[in-house]
């Protein structure tokens, strides 16, 4: 089986006594040993997706439709990884803790394993830093750590929501470099959820990319950042600076995503679309297959 599948995942918010829609008909499959890069704005529902995924949906929230199928264990690696650590544990004690509960090992042999997923994970001088707290460690360090802590659970497949966002650049290529060799040596998929486009290039094998609670495109990564064939997808990739890239003006997408309660059957990209045309004003379809790995949502390819 697939270590992970989700169909047709539909999550709704109520505001004002009225339920909203926010996910919808949100489909990926993820194999072993392969890393999907979600990417996407801030508030498409990138993050929603993981914690609908994990059974960790907000208060308010409810998942209204969809499965979600996992062939083996998730766990999930968080933005802020100090929310994610007991302040009042030291982090050997912390880590040693999930492992007993997950596989009833003694404390003597949970203390041990706690020791060497710090030591693979990348934390020096793990025996001594087992001993730290939380604030004692920098940023980078409690990410690895909290890294450790998913690993800790044994699981399938990894989620990760945004897990270098609040690190430097140096330090982002080392948890990126850290994610990737537990997925090669643990046969982990991973999911990869980031507004940075660059991040998701670098590690992704396929990509999906979501607007207004919709994946929009999806597609092996070189195909679907390389040659988009989604609007927003291009317009996204045209956003990010780059090096090979003549220098000129920013290229920011203009407008703004639609509220919820504006969502409609047409295209949610639609005010903000260099390409709209009639057609895409009617009721749009589902994303659909341009090619046997390549789906996009769009209703017409020209000029993408």
């Amino acid at each position: 089986m697939t270590p992970l599948e989700v169909d047709g995942l539909r999550v709704a918010v109520r505001r004002r006594g009225k339920a909203l829609t926010v996910l919808d008909d949100v489909s990926f499959a993820v194999g072993a040993g392969q890393c999907l890069g979600i990417v996407g704005e801030s508030g498409c529902g990138k993050s929603l997706t993981l914690r609908a995924a994990m059974g960790l949906l907000p208060p308010g929230a409810v998942r209204t439709a969809g499965e979600v199928r996992a062939g083996s264990g998730l766990a999930m690696v968080f933005q802020d990884s100090h929310a994610s650590l007991d302040p009042t544990m030291r982090i050997g004690s912390f880590v040693a803790d999930v492992v007993r509960r997950r596989q009833g090992a003694s404390r003597a042999a949970a203390r041990r394993q706690a020791v060497e997923l710090l030591a693979a994970v990348g934390v020096p001088d793990p025996g001594l830093r087992s001993r730290a707290y939380p604030h004692e460690l920098s940023g980078g360090m409690r990410q690895r750590v909290a890294i450790a802590l998913a690993l800790a659970t044994d699981p399938g497949v990894l989620l990760c929501d945004e897990p270098t966002t609040a690190l430097d650049v140096t330090l982002q290529a080392e948890i990126l470099r850290l994610l990737d060799t537990a997925r090669e040596e643990r046969g982990l998929g991973v999911v990869l959820v980031s507004h940075d486009v660059a991040v998701i290039r670098q590690v992704a094998d396929v990509v999906a990319v979501m607007y207004a609670g919709q994946i929009v495109e999806a597609g092996p990564a070189s195909e679907v950042l390389d040659r988009p064939r989604h609007p927003y997808t291009r317009a996204l990739i045209d956003a990010v600076p780059t090096l090979d890239r003549p220098p000129g003006p920013f290229r920011p997408i203009p407008g703004a995503p639609p509220d919820p309660a504006a969502y409609s059957p047409a295209c949610r990209f639609l005010a903000r679309c260099a390409h709209r045309a009639p057609a895409c004003q009617e009721v749009v379809p589902g994303i659909h297959a341009l090619d046997e790995r390549h789906r996009s949502a769009c209703v017409h390819q020209e000029g993408t």
